[in-house]
């Protein structure tokens, strides 16, 4: 069994199938084409197609798709159906039909694998969000069972932070940090003075 990638580390280059909601043709999601092309990638691994939580989870994340490709983010669905499927629930599950980015085939769990969301004893994965930068470093992981959906607005809250600290790596996010709000320099002045820093 390979490794599993953690936060901070590099992902290897891999491709995967997809069905293309916004062409209606098969296509290939290439990790090393997003790193050449300078995109951040967004995996959102979901447990199978025709269930119940998650649809409702890629329409709430079809409503953030656009403002994360501005962030230069391309958004990959994920689950371990093959891309026919995709393409058949894409047709006839109505809370599918704003889905426009690539929705990934991982029949085989080799990707889930890597990124330790495969769970051996369903041949499913587990609900996991994971975002890697232009450089292709793993820097967020969210994994959550299978009975929990998540919420899209708070990965474009991430994302932006996430954005926003490549271009200023000497600062730092606090909790709930949106654009516009108050960063941290962190420094020997700001030990102990976080509350000031924040509050000046």
């Amino acid at each position: 069994m390979s490794e599993v990638i953690l936060v901070g580390q590099e992902v290897p280059d891999f491709e995967m199938e997809t069905y293309e909601p916004e062409t209606g043709k098969f296509g290939t999601f290439s990790l090393k084409k997003a790193k050449d092309e300078g995109k951040w990638t967004i995996l959102f691994f979901y447990p199978a197609d025709f269930t119940f939580v998650c649809p409702t989870e890629l329409a709430d994340l079809a409503e953030v798709y656009p403002k994360l490709k501005e962030l230069g983010a391309e958004v990959v669905s994920v689950s371990t159906d093959t891309k026919f499927v995709h393409l058949a629930w894409h047709r006839d599950e109505k809370l599918l039909e704003n889905v426009k980015y690539p929705m990934g085939a991982d029949p085989t769990g080799k990707i889930s694998r890597m990124f330790g969301v495969y769970d051996e004893a369903t041949g499913l994965a587990l609900r996991g969000t994971f975002i890697i930068s232009p450089e292709g470093k793993l820097v967020g992981s969210e994994v959550n069972f299978y009975n929990v959906g998540r919420n899209a607005d708070e990965l474009l809250r991430k994302m932006e932070a996430n954005a926003y600290l490549i271009g200023h790596p000497d600062e730092a996010c606090p909790a709930k940090w949106e654009p516009g709000k108050k960063t941290l320099k962190p420094s020997e002045e700001l030990v102990g003075h976080v509350y000031e820093a924040l509050n000046e």
